[in-house]
């Protein structure tokens, strides 16, 4: 029985099996003010949806060799998240929070506040008083270069409490290093636990999305709403990258909650030898959210130009069924001299 992010008086979802080989990434970081890079060009990528066959991915052109850029760290204030209790009430939710109904109404685009439903997402506001003076005055928002979507929590045996999700890059450049921090809250908003990590994707294009996998391993039993938020992104240097890496013949098999074969191949469809080639699988329920995501390593980790590789995984979803699997493969460049 699972109950997701905020509010509810229990939350309990079961995990079947573990997920092998996910990357736990840690460091701190901020949301950085962007500075203009090189131009980005698509992520060659496979998505499988059973029964139908994988759409053919077209092949990109390798990116030109940029000087690494130099970022600036800003913080950027985040939002909480509320998750709607039965019985709940905007003015209720609003004297708990310490703001009015008329900004809780007008942040959620509320319009009747007698079609607040159980279960809804609220997005708390920063705090107005009665009179209308601010309280707490908005900062000046820094443009955040990416965005959290498809959450999915799952509680573990042994009192451990796994966050999947994505972020898409809101941005106009290519980001790399692109770090998340997740906090738990109680219903007086305090953070009774906090967890950071980084996406499993080295690159990530504009509009482009990428995976995350982050572990509370001594996780509270219960909390009233949580915050994903950005800690840092910088403009890629994409000339250390090999992006003319191309996901074919993308298959699994399993059944419900159980754990699934992955196979599927690697070729190189650029000019040049690629290294340190990975293939990162990421599984979606039919709510569309995030359930499993692990990073494989092909059977050849360095593949020639023209050359093609295989690869086998197993994927162990924290939920289910599958509805679908994505996966991408990513390499980087011979370093220029050897």
């Amino acid at each position: 029985m699972n109950y997701l992010f905020a509010t509810a008086r229990k939350v309990t979802v079961f995990a079947v099996g573990a997920v092998a080989g996910l990357f736990f990434l840690s460091g701190c970081g901020q949301v950085i003010t962007l500075i203009p890079t090189s131009t980005p060009v698509p992520e060659p990528a496979a998505t499988f949806s059973p029964p139908s066959s994988p759409t053919p991915v077209p092949t990109a052109t390798p990116a030109p060799f940029t000087p690494p850029p130099t970022a600036t760290m800003t913080a950027t204030p985040e939002p909480t998240i509320y998750l709607v209790a039965p019985g709940d009430t905007l003015g209720r939710i609003a004297e708990q929070y310490g703001v009015t109904v008329a900004a809780l109404q007008e942040e959620n685009n509320i319009l009747d506040p007698r079609t607040l439903q159980q279960g809804q997402q609220l997005v708390i506001p920063y705090r107005v008083s009665v009179d209308g003076g601010a309280a707490g005055a908005r900062p000046t928002p820094t443009p955040i270069p990416f965005a959290h979507q498809k959450i999915h929590f799952s509680f573990t045996p042994l009192g451990g409490l796994w966050v999947l999700g994505e972020v898409e890059n809101t941005s106009a450049l290519t980001l790399e290093q692109v770090q998340i921090g997740v906090k738990l809250l109680d219903a007086d908003q305090n953070a009774i636990a906090e967890e950071q990590g980084f996406v499993l994707l080295n690159l990530v294009d504009p509009g482009g999305v990428a995976p995350f996998a982050i572990l509370f391993e001594k996780a509270p039993k219960e909390f009233a709403s949580y915050q994903i938020f950005p800690l840092g992104g910088v403009p890629a240097y994409e000339g250390g990258y090999y992006r003319d890496l191309v996901v074919e013949d993308l298959t699994f098999e399993g059944e419900l909650y159980s754990s699934y074969n992955v196979t599927g191949s690697v070729r190189n469809t650029g000019q040049d030898e690629s290294i340190e080639v990975q293939v990162i699988l990421t599984a979606y329920d039919s709510l569309d959210r995030i359930i499993a995501a692990r990073t494989v390593a092909p059977e050849h980790n360095v593949i020639a130009a023209n050359g093609v590789t295989s690869f086998a995984a197993i994927l162990v979803p924290l939920g289910g069924p599958v509805e679908r699997i994505h996966a991408v493969a990513q390499g980087r460049r011979y370093p220029t001299g050897n």
